[in-house]
């Protein structure tokens, strides 16, 4: 079967990857570049924490399993870290965070509390402020380096015979006799099975082909998918597991570095005006930062990054062919990064078994169907604490 895939962002490489070690002739095409989208701009945070609808949760519960399993398959330098989360809070947050490690530990969530001096052997290079008064471990939890998991899942889905093309989709064309994606250039390519999981473009190019998958897109200042993101080149710094403080979230990157996340900052971001380097946004991150180092008084260097996040209407993910009759499957989440091999390995399975999977029945694009703009609105718990 001949499988073309639109987007080869974190969920598109996980599918190609699947269909390929399945024997499939996959073509994997993107206008950019493998993992050059919202995949680049992700806090990468692996996780099912505040996701209280139960399908949802058990799909993200799902996910992070199978990153432990991924991670023994794929080639190349580690890029999964099961390293666990710390919640911190102040008097501010103690009660929401009591409320929400209680709600995960009803659940059989992995979740307790810890001391100060056991956070800091957990979190690593880190200084806690005097100002928190509870602190919660997740220890199932952790994050990916996304550049470099895309790439690895990209390199064993290139050893398995999947093809990776630079193009612009615009049309999809769903006809008797397969499916034709074209180019912008004009070229035509023939499948027999279409995957659309071309991220927050996801409505528009759908849109081509006749199918309903809305999309939050609004993305003004402070727009609830724009996101802003941190990444601290210095000071060099053994931070051990993601790390959410009032304020500021933390995770581990490359070479002792870090990435930053304020998610009330986003309110002032401006796609159209990115912050600057020396602007009111860039110091009060750093003064954020510079406030939980061993040595607060040296000032951080850190880069902004702006991203666009990938949100389907009501704030879940999408998965399954627009229509009973449909050959083009459409794949997008806010939570990609958390579920990318669970749902590579299960649309894999969909499409290339015509067996229906049970984990995504609930994510079916068709619950869109007559319920109209008004009928549907993006989760607020999903953006609570940086998801992705």
């Amino acid at each position: 079967m001949k499988v073309i895939i639109i987007g080869a962002g974190v969920l598109g490489v996980s599918v190609a990857r699947q269909l390929a070690v399945a024997g499939e002739d996959v073509l994997l095409l993107d206008r950019s570049g493998a993992g050059t989208g919202t995949t680049a701009t992700t806090f990468a945070w692996i996780n099912s924490s505040r996701k209280p609808a139960p399908d949802y949760h058990r799909l993200n519960l799902a996910g992070m399993e199978e990153h432990a399993r991924l991670a023994e398959q794929l080639p190349g330098a580690p890029s999964y870290f099961p390293s666990g989360a710390l919640q911190w809070a102040d008097a501010a947050n103690e009660r929401r965070l009591a409320d929400h490690v209680e709600r995960l530990q009803a659940l059989d969530y992995p979740a307790h509390w810890v001391t100060p001096d056991e956070a800091t052997r957990i979190a690593g290079d880190l200084r806690i402020p005097a100002t928190i008064t509870s602190i919660a471990h997740f220890p199932s939890e952790g994050y990916v380096l996304p550049a470099l998991f895309v790439g690895n899942l990209l390199a064993d889905a290139e050893q398995h015979g999947a093809t990776c093309a630079i193009g612009e989709v615009v049309a999809i064309e769903d006809r008797p006799d397969g499916v034709f994606v074209t180019l912008a250039g004009g070229e035509v390519r023939r499948g027999d099975r279409v995957v659309l999981a071309a991220g927050r473009w996801t409505e528009r190019l759908a849109a081509r082909a006749g199918i309903d998958v809305p999309m939050v897109t609004d993305a003004g200042r402070g727009a609830q998918i724009v996101g802003l993101l941190g990444y601290a080149r210095s000071p060099e710094l053994d931070l051990r597991c993601v790390i959410h403080s009032p304020g500021l979230n933390l995770r581990p990157a490359a070479g002792g570095q870090a990435v930053l996340q304020a998610l009330d900052l986003n309110a002032d971001v401006d796609p159209e005006d990115p912050p600057s380097a020396d602007g009111d946004i860039a110091h009060t991150l750093a003064r954020r930062f510079s406030a939980l180092l061993p040595d607060p008084s040296r000032a951080p260097e850190i880069d902004l990054r702006v991203g666009l996040r990938s949100l389907p209407a009501d704030g879940h993910t999408v998965a399954g062919y627009a229509s009973a009759q449909s050959r083009v499957y459409c794949l997008v989440s806010h939570s990609g990064v958390t579920l990318a091999p669970i749902l590579g390995r299960l649309v894999a399975t969909e499409i290339a078994t015509d067996r229906e999977q049970d984990l995504l029945r609930a994510f079916r694009p068709t619950r869109f169907t007559g319920a109209g703009r008004s009928g549907v609105g993006a989760d607020q718990h999903a953006t609570a604490l940086g998801d992705q």
